[in-house]
């Protein structure tokens, strides 16, 4: 009686085994995002290095898992779809390429490298999902708060916020990436702008020292936000182009 006993839990065990090893390894669509690589050719060639930091985010945003909100108050997520990284080291990623894509810094580079910086980029990725609560196709909402620091005294010079919407073309998962890609690459061409045009083109010094009213007078905070629904109204929404 034992033995049975014994061979039945073994054989239980030998399932269960095999459900969660193909859980694991159930197939999941990968998908990622893309740089910025046009970029107003005005902008300022700059003289200084920055290190940019891997973004703060909510619990809910800092996964690997593509977010969704179907209320204002709840986060889930699409099933067997993931990105390539986690979101805030996907979005950081992104930023470094699209600072080398405007060939106007001299050296920009992950904060994890330790790079002698100028300057230091901290980004706060406070949105980053796709919304159903207006209805469908999702309209997809990218929020960065961004602060620069100067080093290596690490006084704040700049506070911006940057936030766009695209609505999807299709509730169908490539297309709704397509509408993260353009709300993000959106965000990322304004972000990269100001930061290279908020410091002096040269590296700070004693010689060329800051002007105190202009870095530290918070009425000088960027508000740079578009395309978002006000209340319920979301005609203001573009699609994703085509």
């Amino acid at each position: 009686m034992n033995f049975r006993l014994a061979v039945l839990a073994t054989a239980a065990a030998l399932l269960a085994g095999c459900t969660l090893y193909e859980a694991a390894t159930e197939p999941t669509d990968l998908y990622t995002v893309t740089p910025k690589s046009t970029f107003d050719p005005s902008l300022p060639a700059v003289y200084w290095q920055l290190a940019v930091e891997v973004p703060a985010a909510a619990a809910n945003l800092n996964t690997g898992r593509m977010a969704i909100a179907f209320t204002p108050t709840s986060t889930d997520y699409y099933a067997k779809v993931a990105w390539t990284d986690r979101a805030p080291l996907m979005v950081q990623t992104r930023i470094v390429d699209s600072f080398e894509n405007t060939r106007k810094i001299v050296a920009v580079a992950r904060e994890s490298i330790e790079l002698r910086a100028n300057y230091v980029l901290q980004p706060d990725l406070r949105n980053f999902e796709a919304m159903y609560y207006y209805g469908q196709p999702p309209i997809v909402r990218v929020r960065i708060i961004a602060k620069l620091v100067r080093m290596p005294d690490r006084q704040i010079i700049g506070v911006g916020s940057f936030e766009r919407c695209v609505r999807a073309r299709a509730d169908k998962v490539p297309k709704v990436v397509e509408a993260f890609d353009q709300a993000l690459g959106s965000v990322i061409k304004r972000l990269v702008a100001w930061t290279l045009r908020t410091p002096p083109a040269r590296p700070p010094s004693d010689s060329a020292p800051y002007d105190i009213e202009r870095y530290r007078n918070p009425a000088n905070t960027v508000v740079d936000s578009a395309d978002c629904p006000v209340g319920n109204d979301t005609s203001g929404v573009p699609y994703t182009d085509e």
